[in-house]
C-alpha cells in the first residue's frame, strides 16, 4: 500500500475514534467524579474532567490494531505495554496523588523494559564531535536520564488549555515524517496515530465547554514515553543523516521548549534547596498567564517559540555548517526562548513594577476573547 494513504488511513482511524470516545470519558469522569479540582497551583477556575488519555490511548491503539492487518506492528507490543503501564499510573495518580518517587520509579522501569525488551535506546551520536555507536556503558544511563527527564518535562507542560496536546500534534507529526524518510512504516503509523488522536482532543480542549478535558498525568506520561521512543528509533534508523544532517541537534529543537524550561525549573528548585519535583507556578506558560494573556494565546506563543527553535535549526541546516555548530546554536536559542524571557519579564516585574503593570494592562485589555469564531465553533461542538 502506498505509505502516505497508509499513514492517512492511521491518522483518521484514531481521530474518528478518539472523537467517539472522548465524550463518553467526559461522563465517566464527572460520573466518578475524576476531576481536576481548582487550586492555588492549578489555572482552571472549575473542575475539570481528566480523563483524556484514556480517550487518546484508545484511539491511537484502535488504530494501531487495525492497521496491522495490512502492515506489520509486531514490534509495537513492547511499547504498547509500556503505555499502558504509564498511562495505568498516571490515571491512578489523576485519581488518588502518588508519591513523585514512586512515579520516578515507574519512570525508570519504563525506559528498562523499552531497553532490555524493545532493543531501543539512545547508543549513535551519528558522528556528532566524532562520535558514532556509544558503548552500552555509556548509552544505558544516558537512555535512563534522558528519557526519565522528557518524560518529567512533557509531564510538566500540561498547565494551559490545548498546550501538552498541541505540542505532542507538531512533535509527533515531525517524528512521524522521519521514519516516513526512513521508509519506518511501522514506527511512521504510531506517530501519525498519535496526530489523529491528540486532534479532536486539542479541538475540544481549546475551543469547547461541554465535552472540555484535561489530558491528566494518564496523557502526558503516555505522549512523554512516546516523544522518548521516538527519538530512541530515530536515532537507531540506519541512514538517517542522510535525510537530516544534524539528526541530535534537530531532534533537541523539537523538545527545545519543554526540556529547557523544566531543566530551568528544577534547577532553580534545587539551588533553593527544594524537591526538583515540588509543584510551583514558575514555568514559561505561568509566566504568560501571569502576564494577562488567555489560555490560548499561551499556547500560541509557546507553541511559536519552539517553532522559532526549529527554523533557526533549518537557517543552519541550509548553510551547510557542522552539526556541532548547529547543536550549539539550537542550545543558544532554547535557553533564549526560555530562560531568557522568563527572567527578563520577571526583572521587569521586579524592578520595574511600574511598567510591568502597563505591559499587562495592554495585554489583558487585547487579549482574545471567547467571542465571534470562538462561540460558533464552540456550540458546535457542544451539541
Amino acid at each position: 500500500m502506498n505509505p502516505y494513504l497508509l499513514i492517512a488511513i492511521a491518522l483518521s482511524i484514531a481521530l474518528v475514534v478518539t472523537a467517539f470516545v472522548l465524550p463518553k470519558c467526559v461522563r465517566i469522569a464527572r460520573r466518578l467524579n475524576i476531576v481536576d479540582n481548582p487550586s492555588a497551583r492549578r489555572l482552571n477556575k472549575e473542575p475539570v474532567p481528566v480523563l483524556g488519555g484514556v480517550a487518546v490511548f484508545f484511539g491511537i491503539f484502535v488504530s494501531a490494531m487495525i492497521l496491522s492487518s495490512i502492515e506489520n506492528c509486531s514490534e509495537l507490543f513492547i511499547v504498547f505495554s509500556v503505555l499502558l503501564m504509564m498511562l495505568y499510573t498516571g490515571v491512578t495518580d489523576d485519581i488518588m496523588d502518588i508519591r513523585p518517587f514512586a512515579k520516578f520509579c515507574v519512570q525508570i522501569l519504563a525506559m528498562i523494559i523499552l531497553m532490555s525488551l524493545g532493543g531501543l535506546r539512545l547508543d549513535n551520536f551519528h558522528g556528532l564531535f566524532g562520535i558514532y555507536q556509544l558503548p552500552d556503558y555509556i548509552s544505558i544511563p544516558l537512555t535512563l536520564f534522558a528519557g526519565v527527564g522528557i518524560i518529567n518535562a512533557i509531564n510538566l507542560i500540561d498547565g494551559v488549555d490545548g498546550l501538552s496536546s498541541g505540542y505532542g500534534i507538531i512533535a509527533s507529526t515531525l517524528c512521524g515524517i522521519c521514519f516516513l524518510s526512513t521508509r519506518d512504516m511501522t514506527f511512521a503509523i504510531l506517530a501519525f496515530a498519535f496526530v489523529g488522536a491528540l486532534i479532536p482532543f486539542f479541538i475540544h480542549n481549546v475551543f469547547g465547554r461541554k465535552y472540555k478535558m484535561f489530558i491528566g498525568d494518564g496523557g502526558t506520561l503516555v505522549l512523554g514515553t512516546a516523544f522518548v521512543v521516538f527519538i530512541m528509533r530515530i536515532l537507531q534508523s540506519p541512514g538517517i543523516e542522510r535525510f537530516y544532517p544534524g539528526i541530535i541537534a534537530y531532534l533537541i529543537a523539537i523538545f527545545a521548549v519543554p526540556v529547557f524550561d523544566t531543566l530551568r525549573v528544577m534547577t532553580i528548585r534545587v539551588v533553593k534547596k527544594k524537591s526538583p519535583f515540588s509543584p510551583d507556578k514558575t514555568h514559561l506558560h505561568h509566566l504568560f498567564i501571569g502576564l494577562g494573556f488567555s489560555h490560548a494565546e499561551t499556547t500560541l506563543i509557546v507553541l511559536t517559540l519552539n517553532l522559532s527553535v526549529l527554523l533557526m535549526w533549518a537557517i543552519t541546516g541550509w548553510s551547510n555548517v557542522s552539526e556541532e555548530i548547529q547543536l550549539a546554536i539550537v542550545i543558544v536559542m532554547a535557553v533564549t526562548v526560555t530562560t531568557g524571557i522568563y527572567s527578563s519579564v520577571k526583572f521587569i516585574q521586579h524592578k520595574r513594577p511600574a511598567t510591568y503593570a502597563k505591559i499587562c494592562k495592554v495585554i489583558s485589555e487585547n487579549r482574545l476573547r471567547r467571542q465571534g469564531i470562538f462561540i460558533h465553533i464552540q456550540r458546535l461542538l457542544d451539541r
